[in-house]
This record gives C-alpha cells, structure tokens and sequence, in this order.
C-alpha cells in the first residue's frame, strides 16, 4: 500500500511540475542575458564565457552593458584564482 502511494505522490509532483516553467531553467536565458551584457565588450568570446559561468552560478545577469552588479550580488563577489573579479 505504501509503494503505491509514494508511486503515486510521485507521479503527481511530476505532472504538477510540467506546468510551471521556471526564468533560470529555461534554455537560453543565461545566453540571451549574456549577450546584451557582453555587446560592447572588447573581447566578445572570453565576456561570454565568463559570464555564462557566472550566469549559471548566480542564476542571474545585472542589467545593462556595464556595473550594475548591485543588482546580483552573488555575480558581484565572485572572483578569480587572483582575487580579481570573475564575471564581466
């Protein structure tokens, strides 16, 4: 009887979580944000890979080109092995 209702409770938090669709989790969201972060950047390739790690990491991306890091401050106080700031 217990097999069937955990099997159960199972199936309906499975169903249940298909209707929603969480910002972070969808595919492309750290790209897109990343990309309008890193358009004015001077080295395109490394802004992007930095900040999807960090987009990743924090689950956010500040706004605009530049600063804003106000905004995500997991994406503010990550840093390199040289103590520098990670994400662009």
């Amino acid at each position: 009887m217990k097999l069937i209702l955990g099997t159960l409770l199972l199936c309906s938090l499975l169903l249940g979580s298909s209707f929603f669709e969480p910002v972070m989790g969808q595919p492309g969201y750290c790209n897109g944000k990343c990309n309008a972060r890193c358009s004015k950047a001077g080295v395109m390739d490394r802004c992007l890979k930095y900040c999807g790690i960090c987009c990743v990491a924090c689950n956010c991306v500040p706004s605009g080109t530049y600063g804003n890091k106000h905004e995500c401050p997991c994406y503010r106080d990550k840093k390199n092995k040289k103590g520098r700031p990670k994400c662009p």
